[in-house]
């Protein structure tokens, strides 16, 4: 089954450009090369492109992260799109950052984009691309550190798995799912720290 639609997951607005939650459009941007346009019937910005000879479409949702299904199921039913023909890229909070995890359906694990799709495709049977924030730790944070932008060297390594991910966007497009997935999960090794001078 090849993918026909990437979704990539954020809040709209300059105050949210950079922050954690919007790691979604940032893959989704670099695909883009600028062709996304507004498209009001979608609530969205939307673009078709062609990757690898096939066309897909890609989507920013603009309805603010927890109405993110509006978007996703308007445009998938209107294009007569299958839930398995669709790619959501969003943060993760459970994976570190500098990975990155491709999965078939699941649970939405309390991500209220997740969930509104689930919910206006009424089924969890989508492709998802879980790019990983990390966690702060302690749950009553979550919320906080979503909306806050990531510290430099954080930033660095989730740009780093949106890079590997955006490799692989020839083979998911073909449905290569395996040969994706390695490409995706395979990071660099952490770079050595510098030995500690004797006597300290």
């Amino acid at each position: 089954m090849t993918i026909r639609l990437i979704v990539g997951l954020g809040n709209p607005g300059a105050e949210y450009e950079l922050t954690r939650h919007n790691a979604g459009f940032w893959l989704v941007d670099q695909l883009a090369h600028g062709e996304l346009k507004r498209e009001t019937r979608f609530a969205a910005l939307a673009a078709k492109i062609r990757i690898s000879g096939s066309e897909v479409w890609l989507l920013e949702p603009q309805t603010f992260m927890n109405r993110s299904g509006q978007s996703v199921g308007a445009l998938a039913r209107f294009y007569k799109i299958e839930p398995e023909q669709v790619l959501v890229v969003h943060d993760e909070l459970d994976v570190v950052p500098g990975e990155a995890k491709l999965k078939l359906g699941g649970s939405h694990a309390g991500h209220n984009g997740l969930r509104d799709i689930h919910a206006k495709l009424g089924t969890d049977a989508y492709w998802r691309l879980r790019l990983g924030i990390g966690h702060p730790g302690v749950k009553s944070e979550v919320i906080n550190w979503v909306l806050k932008k990531p510290m430099a060297e954080q930033r660095d390594l989730i740009q780093e798995s949106i890079a590997r991910s955006v490799k692989a966007a020839d083979m998911l497009i073909q449905g290569e799912m395996e040969k994706a997935t390695v490409q995706i999960h395979t990071s660099k090794p952490p770079r050595p720290k510098p030995p500690r001078p004797e006597g300290v």
